[in-house]
């Protein structure tokens, strides 16, 4: 056994005991401790990444050498190693850039604790990745649950405190469902390893047994997650949680938070039921009229805002619609557009959280349009990262929302049920939409104020946090070819 083949297991432990940790020490080497266990996990998982790639194979490491039913399992392969690298690289980009607002909008007494909840949910991202053992990632979920709304009322006013109790009801809810389906699924199969309860499936399928209790189980896992990653109509908690939240934990939420539950929801489809049993169960139709209704109502409400980052907030819903309408699309054109559109959204949604976060500031913390006016001018770097995010948002060419939009109707004219014409006029139409509210948060922000403009400088960590989300969004919109062919490599090792 190669000694990479413990970097998935060390990633959740180390991330648990910093989480620990980081719960007693002072807020400055707290802070310091984060920074240094997300550049170790970075460096991990880039070291997976490139042994997956090189050997060709996943591989499996059963913790205390234990067979189930007794032991666990993590597994990890070229997309398990790439979405680890990248959601620890989103995570850094998050913390280091908006590291300002949260030493002014986090209670210095508090601080040690924000970052305790973010090792806390490092591990708990870190092990719905890598786990091979569904109710292992059902304990992880509700660490991320707890870590989530924590960090949402870290802002300690009244609105964030109310809509972190939104979304902890709306995420139990969820929880709820889950555990659900997890104990029929396992009183049907005997199993919690994802590997087992898959050869379960396709025996149970083979020959017709349990047809309504696999159908009732798929569809409360399907709504759990739902729920959890905010898919219209399910998404009422989630423009508050953004709006009331530090830009940073914005950031992390709608980049990181509610796209490892899509990523789990994909790894259960492929590695626990079986994606030609999702397909043949009618999953994927009902996926994808959720989907395509997300992503118009999404951008119509988003179009109605005047707080900005609400407007942003509705904006992720509409993605979040994307994301589904790939997978209901039932071929594996439509996952790896999914999948390419999770990376793309969180590294521009994540951006712009952060960079609205600066066009804020030098706007005395106004969220209104009409206070963000001449912003871009007062804080040149934000105004620039804004942008270049909301254009990725549009789809304009040499960003990677043009290169999902390409992938999803490519998705759709290799469908074979009739979903193409649906599927294209509502890109289309999404896409107007997008372009409707995105423009004119570009305008507004530079149209000239009363005031006199005064460009404000900021510190070197700040400059180099934003040029790197920057050239990571321009990355993923002109290298998108070695994403895509990373996803499809993945994808054939995953299933």
């Amino acid at each position: 056994m190669d000694f990479i083949w413990n970097f998935p297991l060390f990633s959740i432990v180390l991330c648990l005991f910093c989480g620990v940790i980081s719960s007693i020490l002072p807020r400055k080497t707290a802070k310091y401790l984060s920074w240094g266990l997300i550049s170790c996990l970075i460096l991990m998982s880039a070291s997976v990444l490139y042994y997956t790639l090189v050997t060709g194979e996943s591989f499996t490491y059963m913790m205390g050498h234990f067979p189930a039913p007794w032991g666990n399992e993590v597994r990890a392969g070229v997309l398990e190693g790439a979405l680890a690298l990248f959601f620890a690289v989103i995570m850094f980009l998050s913390i280091v850039a908006g590291d300002k607002y949260i030493e002014h909008e986090v209670p210095q007494s508090k601080q040690n604790l924000f970052y305790s909840l973010i090792n806390l949910m490092m591990s708990s991202i870190m092990a719905l990745v890598y786990t091979n053992d569904i109710f292992t990632a059902y304990v992880f979920i509700e660490i991320n649950t707890i870590a989530a709304c924590g960090l949402v009322m870290m802002k300690d006013n009244g609105k964030a405190l109310l809509a972190s109790a939104k979304y902890l009801i709306m995420s139990l809810l969820g929880s709820g469902l889950l555990l659900l389906g997890i104990t029929l699924l396992y009183d049907v199969t005997g199993h919690l390893l994802m590997p087992n309860i898959q050869s379960s499936v396709k025996e149970i399928v083979a020959i017709g047994q349990y047809r309504g209790a696999l159908t009732t189980i798929i569809a409360l896992i399907s709504v759990a997650l739902a729920i959890k990653s905010a898919l219209y109509p399910f998404h009422s908690w989630l423009p508050d949680a953004y709006a009331y939240a530090t830009p940073s934990v914005s950031a992390i939420s709608s980049g990181l938070v509610t796209k490892i539950y899509i990523v789990l929801l994909i790894k259960i489809f492929f590695r626990v039921i079986g994606w030609e049993v999702i397909v043949e169960y009618k999953i994927t139709d009902i996926l994808f009229a959720f989907g395509v209704t997300g992503m118009l109502m999404g951008s119509i409400n988003a179009i109605r805002q005047k707080n900005a980052k609400k407007m942003i907030a509705y904006s992720s819903i509409a993605q979040f619609g994307y994301i589904y309408m790939g997978l209901g699309l039932g071929n594996m054109a439509g996952v790896t557009a999914s999948l390419f559109h999770i990376f793309m959204h969180s590294s521009a949604k994540a951006m712009l959280f952060v960079s609205l976060g600066g066009l804020m500031e030098v706007s005395e913390e106004r969220v209104e349009w009409n206070g963000l006016k001449g912003s871009a001018y007062r804080n040149r770097l934000a105004g620039v990262a804004f942008t270049m995010g909301s254009l990725a948002m549009i789809g304009i060419p040499m960003f990677g929302g043009f290169i999902s939009k390409i992938l999803f109707g490519t998705a759709a004219v290799e469908n074979q049920v009739g979903k193409m014409g649906i599927t294209l006029i509502v890109l289309a139409i999404s896409t107007m939409l997008n372009a409707w509210y995105f423009f004119r948060a570009i305008i507004c922000i530079y149209t000239p104020s009363s005031e006199k403009e005064k460009a404000k400088h900021f510190s070197l960590v700040y400059t180099i946090a934003m040029v790197a989300f920057i050239a990571l969004n321009l990355f993923f919109g002109t290298c998108s070819d070695i994403v895509i062919k990373g996803i499809q490599t993945g994808l054939a090792m995953f299933s």
